[in-house]
C-alpha cells in the first residue's frame, strides 16, 4: 500500500524492525522515497516511503474489539491492537466473524462463569465483547434457524490454547442443548473425560509444546429438531504415525511409552519394562522428561480416565500390553545370516525382545521372527518364500509397529464414541475441529510437510469463507464489488497433491521403487519443478527444497521421506496379529478377504494422509464454517508476556494475515455514517449547519477530498486501500492550519490582555495621586469644621446647662403643690372604697349563708336519690353476678317442671283415656236406655194414637146414630201424661248429660293441648338457655388466661363440659349441657346440625362475597377486615378442626391465578393478605391448651367485647387450623409480593436491555437528542410512578411498598451495571453523561417520594459509582487508592479492571488510567483467584439478592401497629344479610 502522498514531517508511522517486528514513530525528515522517523523507543531509523504504514491517533487506547473497524487495516494495525487488548487481559479479539484468542497462560475465571454463558446466550454475534461462547452461541442459533450444521474451526500451534477453547464452545453448547447422559453427566463432560486418554496416546512433545496434539479431532455434537443435544462422536484425522518409529531431539514420542516406563513395579514388570533410554523408540531424542510432569501421576490418571470412559481393567490391561510390545518390537535388530540374504535376530538381546513382543502379544514367536524376516510371494503357480535383508527386515519391523499402534488409537477413539453415544438419526450437527497448525522449525522434514499440506487445505477453505463474508458484506450494502479479484492458493494444492506430477505421487513413485534413495527423489523434484514460482531449490543444498506456502517459505529436508512414507499391509503380519490368543489383538486385525491376503499391498502415508484431508474437507463443506485462530503470545509459557514477532508470524500462519490481504484486495476500511461524520465533519462543516442526509455529507466530504473509487453502502462507507491515509492527511493539515488559527489567536489574546494589564495600572497610579492631594485638601476643610462644632457645642452647653437649673427649680415647685392635692384625693377614695367594703362583705355574707343552705340540702337529696340508684345498681350487679348460677337453676328448675309436666301430661293423657272408655260405656248405656224408652214412647204414642182413633171413632158413631155418653178413664190419661213427662224429662237430662260430658271433654282436651304446647315453649327456652350457657363457657374457655379480673366469687354450678364432637363434614358441633333426660339429647343434637347447616351457609355467603373487589374503609380493605369479623364471632380460631380456612385458602390462591400479570389486582389481595396476616398475628398465640381442661375467662369481660361498640383486637390461644391458616397466609404475601415485584422487573426490562437506549446516547448528529434522553428515563419513572400510585390506591403497607422500591432499583443497578461492563460502546464519557444524566432523575423522583422509594436510591450505588468514574475528567492521574477509597470503594478489583480497561473516549480522545494503576489491579485479581472460586472472581452482579423476600411478619406488624379498625365499616352487601348481623356491632 503506498502511502507517499500523506507522509509528511510530524506524520505518525509504523516502520519494520527486525526485533520488534514493528515500531511506531514520528517523521521528522523527508527526502523523497526514504524518510527520516524517530522511533518512540528513542530510535532513530531510515526506511522506504513505501514500507511504511499510517499509524492511526484516533484509536482506543485499550484497542477495538473488532478489527475490521481499525481506521488502517494492515499489520502493524493488527498486531498493536492485539497488543493493547492482551495488555488489559482481553484476550478475545474479532476479525469480522473470525474470533483470535490469545492464550493469556494464566487463569481467567471471571470469562467462564455460568453467568457469563447467560449473558451471551441469544445475543448476536459483535454485541456483546468477543468471545468464544458467541462463536458457539451464532453457530447454534444459525443451526436452529437456517437448518444447516455448523463447523467451529479451531486451529493454531502448539500451546495457543487450542483445547481450552474447545472445551469453552462444548461447556456452551451443552449449556445450549440440555441433555443430560444416563449417569448423570453431561455430553460436554463425557467428551472432556476423554480427553486425558486421547492425549496419552496421541499427544507428544514438540519444539514448541509440550503437549502438542499430532492428530486432529473433529467433535461432532449431534441435535434433534429441537435443537436438544442428542448425542456426540469423536473423529481423529491424520494420527502422526512415523512419529512412532522415529523421533527428533530434542522432541519425544508419545506420552504412553512414558507414563508405561514409569508405572508402578508390579506394572512394569508384568510388561518387563524398564527406563526409557534402554528402548530404540524412545531413546533417539535426549529428552525423556518433562519439567513438572510426574509420569507415574500421569499413569495413573490416564487408567482413571479409562474407567470413566468405559475401558474395563481386562481391556486396560491389553492396551498397554500392545504398547510394551510396541517398545519391545523396537528393540529387536536384525543381522545377515552367514552367506547369503536373509537376516535374523542379531543377539540374544533381540531374541528376547522378539519373545518378550511374542508373549505381550500372544502370538507365536517363531512366526513372529518369520514375519519380519521373511515374505511369502504368491505367483499364478507356486508361492515362493522369500529372506529379507536386515534392512528390509528393521522397515518390516517399523511397519509392523506403526500398524499396530496405528490400530490401537482407532480402537480407543471407537471405543470413546461407543462411551459417549452416538445418534444416527441426528438431524443437525455443531463440529469443533481442533486440529495442528502450520510449522516451520529449523528442520522439517515428512511431517511437517503433511500438516502444512492440512493447513493449505484449510487456508483455502478458509479464504473461500472470508471471501463470501466479503461478497455478503457488498451484496449487503448494495455496492458494486464485481472487479474485485479473489487470490486463491490452488497452485500451491496443485503442487503437493496434483495426480500424476505432484510432490506426493512422486513419493508414492519413489517409494514403489527398491532402489530409489532420498537423493533420486530430490532430483526428480527439481526437475520436474524447476520452473514452478512456488518451488525453489536452496543453493547450499543437494536434497532439500523450498515451498512458498501462505504463511511463509518453508524448506523441507527430504533424507526420511521415503522411511517415513511407507506403509505396507503386509499379510504375515495381518495373519500373524488375527490368530492370536488375546481376543484384543486379534480384534484389531480382523481377517481381510481372502484375495487381499496373499500378498503384501503397498500402501503410502502420503496417500492415506491425503485421502483423510479429503475426507475432513468434505465434512467441513457440508457444514457452515465459524473459525477460531489461537496465537501463543510467547514462547516461554508465562503470562503478561507479548512477543511481536512470534505472534506476527502466527496471524500469518493462521492465515488472519491472508484474511486481511483478501479484504485490502477490496475496500478494507469500513466507517458508519456517523463515525465517518464525527471524524471527517471537519473537513466539510458547512454541511452540519443544519438538517442534513448523512449519505449527500458522506459523498460531500469524499468529494472535497479528491478521492475516487470509494463506494457508499447503505450503512457505510467503504474506503480503498490507501485513502483513509488520505482523509487522515487531509484531516491533519486542516487541523494544522486550525491549529494556527488558534495559536495566532491566543497570542492576540495574551498580548491584548498585557497591554489592558499595563493600561489599567497607570490608571490607578493617576487615581491614587488624585486621592492623595484630594484626601490632603479634605483633611484641612474637616479641620476648620471641626473647630466651628467645638464652639458652637460648648456655648449650646452652657445655655443649656442655666435654662435646665430654672426648669428643675419650677418643676419641683409644681410637683409639691400637686402632691399635696392628690394625697387629699387618695385619703377620700380610700375611705369610700372602705365602705363600699364592708357593705359587699355584709350582702355577700347573707348570699352565702342562704347558698351553704340550699347546697346542703340539694346534696342530701342527691345523696339519697344516687344511693337509690347504686342500691338499684347494685341490686342489678348482683343479679348479673348471679345469673350463671340464677340460669344453671332455672334450668334445674326448668327440668323439673318438664319433668313434673310430662307426669302430668302422661297422667292427663291417661285421665282422659279413662274419661273417655267411661264416657263412652255411659253413651252406650244412656243411648241403649234412650233406644229402650223410644221404644216405649213409640209404644205409647202408638197406644195413645190407638185411643184417640178408638175415641173418634164413638164419637162419630154418636153424632151418626145418637148421642151416647162417653167414659174417659182420666186416671188413665194422667198416668201416661205424666210417665211421658218423665220420659221427656229422662230424654233432656241424658242429652244434658251428653253435652256436659262433650264439654269436658273439650276443657280436658284444651288443657293437655296447652299443657302440651307450654312443653315446647319449655323445651325451646331451654335450649336457648343451653345455647346461651354454652356460649358463655366457650367464652370462658378463651378469655380465662387473658382475663385481668378475678373470676366471680360465685361461680357457675353444675356445670358440664362435654367434649367436642367431630363431625364427618369436618365442622364443629358446638358444646352444650347434656340434660338428663332422652328427650333432650335429640333435641340438642338437632340444635347442632341446624348450627352446622347454618355455618356452611354462611361461610359460602362470605366466600362469595369477597370474590367481588370490595374496596376500602378508611383506608383499611374491606375484605380483610370483614374475614376477620366473620372469624371471630363465628369461634374459628379456637376450633379443633374446621374447614372455612381451608376454602378461604383456596378462593384466595384462585383468585390470584386468574390475573397474575394484573399489578393492580395483586396489589390488592397483597394489601388485603396482609392486613388479615396482622390481625391474626394481633389475635392469635402459640400457646395450646392442655385437653380436658378448658382455659377459663372472664365472663364481664367476654360479654363487654361481644357488647362493645368500638372495634377491639383480645388475644386468644390458636388452634391447629389457625395456626395452619396462618402460615399459608404468610406464604400467600410472601407469594403476591414476589408477582407484583417480578411483574414490575418484566415491565423495566425493556426499558434497562442492552439493545435499549437505557445505556446508550443518542448520536451527536441527533437533533433530538436531548428529548430522546427525557423520553426515556421519562418513561422509566412513569412506570415506577405508575406502580407507586397502584400500590397507594390498594392501600399496601408501606413496608411492602418500601421493599418492592428496594428490590426494584437493586435490579435496575444490576442491570445497568452489568450492561456498562458487557458493552464496550457504553464506557464512554458521552454514554456516562446519559446515564448520570437519568440517574439524576431517578434520584429527584426517589426524593419526591421519600416515604416510599427514598432508601432505595442507594441501591445504585455501583452503577453510580462507575458513571462516575466514567465522566471525571483527567483519569491518568488517579491513583488506584484514589479508586478504591474516593471513587469508587465498593466495586472489585474484577469490576475496576474490567471498566478501567472498556473505557474510551470516542470524542475527545482522552486517556484513561495510567498503565500503573492496571498493573495494580492485576495483582489484586491474581491474589484474588487464588483464593477464590470462579463465581467469586466474576465481575458481574447476581441477580439472586433481588429476587428474595426481604421482609418478615414482624415486620408488616410494626407497619400497621398504628392502624385504627374502629370506623372500618364490613361490606355493605354482606352486612344486609341474615345470620351477618354482628358485623354492625361496634359501628357508630
Amino acid at each position: 500500500m503506498t502511502v507517499s502522498s500523506s507522509i509528511a514531517v510530524g506524520s505518525h508511522v509504523w516502520i519494520e524492525d527486525s526485533e520488534e517486528a514493528w515500531l511506531d514513530g514520528v517523521v521528522i525528515e523527508v527526502d523523497g522515497e526514504e524518510i527520516k522517523v524517530e522511533c518512540t523507543s528513542g530510535k532513530i531509523a531510515v526506511a522506504s516511503v513505501a514500507n511504511v504504514h499510517p499509524k492511526d491517533l484516533d484509536a482506543p487506547s485499550c484497542g477495538v474489539d473488532d478489527m475490521t473497524k481499525l481506521a488502517y487495516l494492515h499489520e502493524p494495525g493488527v498486531l498493536f491492537n492485539l497488543r493493547c487488548r492482551y495488555d488489559v487481559n482481553e484476550i478475545y479479539t474479532y476479525t469480522g466473524n473470525i474470533l483470535i484468542a490469545v492464550n493469556p497462560f494464566q487463569r481467567l475465571p471471571h470469562l467462564y462463569s455460568n453467568d457469563m454463558m447467560g449473558q451471551y446466550k441469544g445475543v448476536a454475534l459483535g454485541e456483546l465483547a468477543p468471545h468464544p461462547f458467541a462463536i458457539a452461541d451464532a453457530a447454534y442459533r444459525q443451526m436452529i434457524n437456517e437448518g444447516i450444521s455448523q463447523a467451529i474451526l479451531v486451529s493454531g500451534e502448539s500451546g495457543a490454547g487450542k483445547t481450552e477453547s474447545t472445551k469453552m464452545l462444548m461447556q456452551f453448547l451443552a449449556h445450549m442443548g440440555g441433555r443430560v447422559a444416563a449417569e448423570g453427566r453431561t455430553v460436554e463432560q463425557q467428551v472432556l473425560e476423554s480427553n486425558p486418554v486421547l492425549e496419552a496416546f496421541g499427544n507428544a512433545k514438540t519444539v514448541r509444546n509440550n503437549n502438542s496434539s499430532r492428530f486432529g479431532k473433529f467433535v461432532e455434537i449431534q441435535f434433534n429438531n429441537n435443537g436438544r443435544i442428542t448425542g456426540a462422536a469423536i473423529r481423529t484425522y491424520l494420527l502422526e504415525r512415523s512419529r512412532v518409529c522415529q523421533v527428533s531431539d530434542p522432541e519425544r514420542n508419545y506420552h504412553c511409552f512414558y507414563m508405561l516406563c514409569a508405572a508402578p513395579k508390579e506394572d512394569t514388570e508384568k510388561y518387563k519394562l524398564g527406563n526409557p533410554r534402554m528402548f530404540r523408540y524412545l531413546n533417539q531424542s535426549n529428552c525423556y522428561e518433562l519439567d513438572g510432569v510426574d509420569e507415574t501421576k500421569e499413569y495413573l490418571s490416564t487408567r482413571r480416565a479409562m474407567d470413566i470412559v468405559g475401558i474395563s481393567s481386562d481391556e486396560q490391561d491389553a492396551i498397554f500390553r500392545v504398547v510394551a510390545a510396541v517398545l519391545h518390537l523396537g528393540n529387536i535388530e536384525f543381522a545377515k545370516v552367514s552367506e547369503s540374504d536373509a537376516s535374523q535376530p542379531k543377539d540374544d538381546q533381540s531374541q528376547l525382545h522378539l519373545k518378550t513382543a511374542a508373549d505381550l502379544l500372544m502370538c507365536n514367536e517363531e512366526s513372529l521372527e518369520d514375519s519380519l524376516c521373511k515374505r511369502v510371494m504368491v505367483t499364478r503357480d507356486e508361492t515362493i518364500t522369500r529372506s529379507l535383508d536386515p534392512e528390509a527386515a528393521a522397515i518390516s519391523r517399523d511397519t509392523l509397529a506403526k500398524i499396530v499402534y496405528s490400530r490401537l488409537f482407532d480402537w480407543l477413539v471407537n471405543k470413546i464414541n461407543r462411551s459417549i453415544g452416538q445418534d444416527p438419526d441426528s438431524k443437525f450437527l455443531i463440529g469443533v475441529l481442533d486440529i495442528y497448525g502450520f510449522e516451520s522449525f529449523k528442520t522439517n522434514s515428512f511431517e511437517q510437510f503433511c500438516i502444512n499440506l492440512t493447513n493449505e487445505k484449510l487456508q483455502q477453505h478458509f479464504n473461500q469463507h472470508v471471501f463470501k463474508m466479503e461478497q455478503e458484506e457488498y451484496t449487503r450494502e448494495e455496492i458494486d464489488w464485481s472487479y474485485i479479484e479473489f487470490v486463491d492458493n490452488q497452485d500451491i494444492l496443485d503442487l503437493i497433491e496434483k495426480k500424476p506430477g505432484g510432490i506426493i505421487a512422486l513419493l508414492d513413485e519413489a517409494c514403489m521403487f527398491p532402489r530409489s534413495t532420498y537423493e533420486t527423489f530430490a532430483e526428480k523434484l527439481y526437475q520436474t519443478f524447476r520452473d514452478h514460482k512456488r518451488f525453489t531449490k536452496p543453493k547450499l543444498s543437494r536434497s532439500d527444497f523450498t515451498i512458498g506456502h501462505y504463511a511463509g517459505d518453508v524448506t523441507y529436508q527430504t533424507e526420511l521421506f521415503l522411511d517415513k512414507n511407507k506403509d505396507y499391509v503386509v499379510a504375515e503380519h495381518q495373519a500373524l496379529l488375527s490368530a492370536s490368543s488375546c481376543s484384543f489383538v486379534s480384534g484389531l486385525f480382523p481377517p481381510l478377504p481372502e484375495e487381499s491376503s496373499k500378498s503384501s499391498k503397498f500402501s503410502s502415508i502420503g496417500s492415506q494422509f491425503k485421502q483423510q484431508l479429503q475426507s475432513l474437507l468434505e465434512t467441513l463443506s457440508a457444514t457452515e464454517p465459524h473459525y477460531i485462530r489461537c496465537v501463543k503470545p510467547n514462547n516461554l509459557l508465562k503470562p503478561a508476556i507479548f512477543e511481536n514477532s512470534n505472534v506476527l508470524q502466527q496471524l500469518r500462519c493462521g492465515g488472519v494475515m491472508e484474511a486481511i490481504r483478501i479484504s485490502c484486495a477490496g475496500y478494507p476500511t469500513r466507517k458508519t455514517f456517523d463515525e465517518f461524520i464525527n471524524r471527517f465533519m471537519i473537513i466539510e462543516p458547512s454541511v452540519l449547519n443544519g438538517s442534513y442526509d448523512e449519505i449527500a455529507v458522506c459523498r460531500k466530504i469524499l468529494e472535497n477530498s479528491g478521492l475516487k473509487g470509494y463506494q457508499i453502502g447503505k450503512t457505510k462507507v467503504f474506503l480503498r486501500a490507501g485513502q483513509m491515509a488520505e482523509l487522515d492527511s487531509h484531516r491533519t493539515r486542516i487541523l494544522g492550519r486550525s491549529a494556527c488559527v488558534i495559536q495566532r489567536k491566543v497570542r492576540s489574546y495574551l498580548a491584548r490582555k498585557s497591554f489592558i494589564s499595563l493600561r489599567m495600572s497607570a490608571v490607578q497610579v493617576q487615581a491614587f495621586c488624585r486621592g492623595q492631594v484630594a484626601r490632603h485638601k479634605y483633611w484641612h476643610r474637616r479641620r476648620d469644621a471641626a473647630a466651628l462644632t467645638i464652639q458652637k457645642e460648648a456655648q449650646r452647653f452652657l445655655a443649656r446647662k442655666a435654662y435646665a437649673l430654672l426648669s428643675s427649680s419650677a418643676i419641683l415647685i409644681e410637683t409639691g403643690m400637686r402632691g399635696m392635692a392628690a394625697r387629699a384625693e387618695l385619703l377620700f377614695r380610700k375611705q369610700t372604697k372602705a365602705a363600699i367594703l364592708m357593705q359587699s362583705h355584709f350582702r355577700g355574707f347573707l348570699a352565702c349563708s342562704r347558698y351553704l343552705w340550699l347546697k346542703a340540702a340539694t346534696i342530701a337529696t342527691q345523696c339519697a336519690w344516687r344511693g337509690r340508684l347504686a342500691r338499684k345498681q347494685l341490686r342489678m350487679l348482683k343479679m348479673a353476678a348471679k345469673e350463671t348460677g340464677a340460669l344453671q337453676e332455672a334450668k334445674i328448675k326448668l327440668e323439673k317442671q318438664v319433668e313434673e309436666l310430662t307426669l302430668e301430661l302422661e297422667l292427663e293423657k291417661q285421665i282422659r283415656a279413662d274419661i273417655e272408655e267411661a264416657k263412652n260405656r255411659e253413651n252406650a248405656k244412656l243411648q241403649s236406655a234412650l233406644d229402650e224408652m223410644q221404644m216405649q214412647f213409640e209404644e205409647t204414642k202408638k197406644q195413645l194414637v190407638k185411643g184417640i182413633e178408638d175415641a173418634k171413632k164413638t164419637t162419630n158413631e154418636q153424632v151418626q146414630v145418637q148421642e151416647v155418653p162417653v167414659v174417659v178413664d182420666s186416671e188413665l190419661v194422667d198416668r201416661l201424661t205424666d210417665e211421658n213427662e218423665k220420659l221427656k224429662s229422662l230424654v233432656n237430662s241424658l242429652e244434658k248429660g251428653i253435652e256436659e260430658s262433650n264439654k269436658l271433654s273439650e276443657d280436658r282436651l284444651k288443657q293437655a293441648l296447652d299443657a302440651e304446647s307450654k312443653i315446647i315453649q319449655l323445651k325451646t327456652e331451654m335450649q336457648r338457655l343451653e345455647e346461651k350457657i354454652s356460649d358463655m363457657e366457650e367464652t370462658q374457655d378463651q378469655m380465662r388466661k387473658q382475663s385481668l379480673t378475678n373470676i366471680p366469687s360465685r361461680k357457675m354450678s353444675g356445670r358440664i363440659s362435654q367434649p367436642t364432637q367431630p363431625l364427618e363434614n369436618g365442622d364443629h358441633e358446638p358444646q352444650s349441657v347434656r340434660p338428663n333426660k332422652a328427650y333432650g339429647s335429640e333435641s340438642s343434637k338437632n340444635l347442632s346440625k341446624s348450627n352446622i347447616q347454618r355455618q356452611r351457609e354462611s361461610t359460602d355467603v362470605l366466600l362469595k362475597c369477597i370474590t367481588e373487589d370490595l374496596g376500602f374503609s378508611e383506608g383499611k380493605p374491606v375484605a380483610a377486615f370483614t374475614i376477620y369479623k366473620c372469624l371471630v364471632n363465628w369461634g374459628s380460631f379456637t376450633t379443633e378442626k374446621t374447614n372455612v380456612f381451608d376454602r378461604l385458602i383456596q378462593k384466595i390462591g384462585s383468585a390470584i391465578e386468574v390475573e397474575e400479570a394484573n399489578n393492580d389486582y395483586m396489589s390488592y389481595w397483597l394489601s388485603n393478605t396482609s392486613t388479615l396476616l396482622y390481625l391474626l398475628e394481633q389475635t392469635l398465640t402459640d400457646t395450646v391448651s392442655t385437653p380436658g381442661k378448658p382455659p377459663q375467662s372472664s365472663f364481664f369481660g367476654w360479654m363487654s367485647f361481644r357488647s362493645s361498640r368500638s372495634f377491639s383486637i383480645r388475644k386468644v390461644e390458636a388452634k391447629y387450623p389457625a395456626s395452619l391458616f396462618k402460615q399459608q397466609l404468610t406464604a400467600y404475601v410472601e407469594k403476591i409480593y414476589g408477582i407484583v415485584r417480578d411483574n414490575s422487573k418484566k415491565d423495566l426490562l425493556s426499558l434497562l436491555s442492552s439493545s435499549s437506549s437505557s445505556i446508550q446516547a443518542p448520536k451527536l448528529s441527533s437533533e433530538n437528542s436531548q428529548s430522546v434522553n427525557t423520553n426515556h428515563w421519562q418513561s422509566i419513572i412513569e412506570s415506577l410512578n405508575g406502580l407507586l400510585t397502584t400500590l397507594k390506591n390498594n392501600f399496601v403497607p408501606p413496608v411492602l411498598v418500601q421493599n418492592i422500591f428496594t428490590q426494584i432499583f437493586s435490579y435496575i443497578n444490576i442491570q445497568l451495571f452489568n450492561s456498562l461492563l458487557l458493552h464496550r460502546e457504553c464506557c464512554t464519557f458521552s454514554h456516562g453523561e446519559f446515564i448520570k444524566a437519568g440517574l439524576d432523575e431517578l434520584e429527584l423522583w426517589c426524593t419526591q417520594e421519600q416515604e416510599y422509594a427514598g432508601s432505595s436510591w442507594d441501591e445504585l450505588t455501583r452503577v453510580q459509582q462507575a458513571v462516575g468514574f466514567l465522566v471525571i475528567h483527567q483519569k491518568s492521574r488517579i491513583t488506584y487508592e484514589d479508586l478504591t477509597t474516593d471513587l469508587c470503594p465498593i466495586l472489585s478489583p474484577q469490576q475496576l479492571h474490567r471498566i478501567c480497561t472498556l473505557y474510551w473516549d470516542e470524542d475527545f480522545n482522552s486517556q484513561g488510567v495510567s498503565p500503573d494503576v492496571i498493573s495494580s489491579m492485576k495483582v489484586f485479581i491474581t491474589e484474588d483467584a487464588a483464593d477464590a472460586d470462579a463465581d467469586d472472581t466474576s465481575f458481574l452482579l447476581d441477580d439472586t439478592l433481588s429476587s428474595i423476600i426481604p421482609f418478615s411478619v414482624d415486620d408488616i406488624n410494626n407497619s400497621l401497629r398504628q392502624s385504627d379498625f374502629t370506623l372500618v365499616k364490613p361490606a355493605a352487601q354482606l352486612a344486609e344479610t341474615p345470620g351477618f348481623e354482628f358485623l354492625l356491632q361496634g359501628q357508630g
